[in-house]
């Protein structure tokens, strides 16, 4: 089913797009989307698909729990907010925060991302949220990370520009940053290590690396050639000094 989302609020269009859903629909393609936001909010089923043909605004699939949406455009801030189940794919580049304590599901983006991507990510059990960036990330990237897995190609990445910008991994505590190629350790937190990805790791990383190659149709093969580097939380409980030098300090 198609809906033309051209000058339509945003409440309206999610109501349509829950109404249709609610009647059986499986398979909606929005035409026209120009910023409107909380497509796909709360949404649950994973038999569900939405194309969408436009830029989708903020909080695109917040709380979404199974669905998949595909974006044949670019998207604004938080793509995949606290989304528990579910694919996204977005064939350019997409905003700030995006994967705000994501807890599960899958998300790839063709081109770069902004700043505070995967900030809170979680996993527990089973699941295992995932976000794999085509080309590169701005400042904070993974901060506070608790859980999940972050792939960072740098596909085009353009002569002299970083793959991330600063903070890597900051206040990280748990999950894991694989990087495609080199990572400056002075753009990375003091709380994260650098090495190589195990063999474990390794296959985990292909199998991502092959499915967002067959998604945006690129060469796996040419991808995977590059070498990764694994950034790791050396600690799970960063900030602890810290708390325990206010405790004593009040209790003096």
């Amino acid at each position: 089913m198609e809906i033309d989302a051209a000058s339509v609020h945003y409440r309206d269009l999610n109501e349509e797009i829950n109404r249709v859903i609610n009647e059986g629909v499986k398979h909606i393609v929005l035409r026209n989307v120009n910023g409107q936001r909380f497509i796909g909010a709360g949404l649950q089923g994973s038999d569900i698909k939405i194309d969408v043909y436009g830029v989708p605004g903020n909080d695109m699939a917040v709380f979404m729990d199974g669905p998949s949406i595909e974006v044949f455009d670019n998207a604004q801030d938080g793509v995949g907010n606290t989304m528990n189940a579910g694919n996204i794919y977005v064939h350019g580049h997409a905003g700030d925060v995006c994967g705000y304590g994501m807890r599960g599901g899958r998300m790839y983006v063709r081109g770069d991302v902004g700043y505070r991507v995967g900030i809170h990510m979680k996993a527990y059990m089973e699941k295992v949220p995932t976000i794999v960036i085509g080309g590169t990330a701005g400042h904070f990237l993974g901060e506070y990370m608790a859980g999940g897995v972050i792939i960072l190609l740098g596909l085009e990445k353009r002569p002299g520009h970083q793959i991330a910008g600063d903070y890597l991994g900051t206040g990280m505590h748990g999950g894991t940053i694989f990087v495609r190629g080199e990572v400056d350790s002075r753009r990375v937190g003091k709380e994260v290590g650098i090495e190589k990805p195990d063999d474990k790791e390794y296959e985990i990383l292909k199998k991502e690396v092959s499915e967002f190659a067959k998604v945006f149709h690129l060469n796996f093969e040419e991808i995977i050639s590059t070498p990764f580097v694994k950034l790791y939380p050396k600690t799970h409980r960063p900030y602890g000094p810290l708390y325990n030098s206010r405790w004593v300090w009040q209790r003096e």
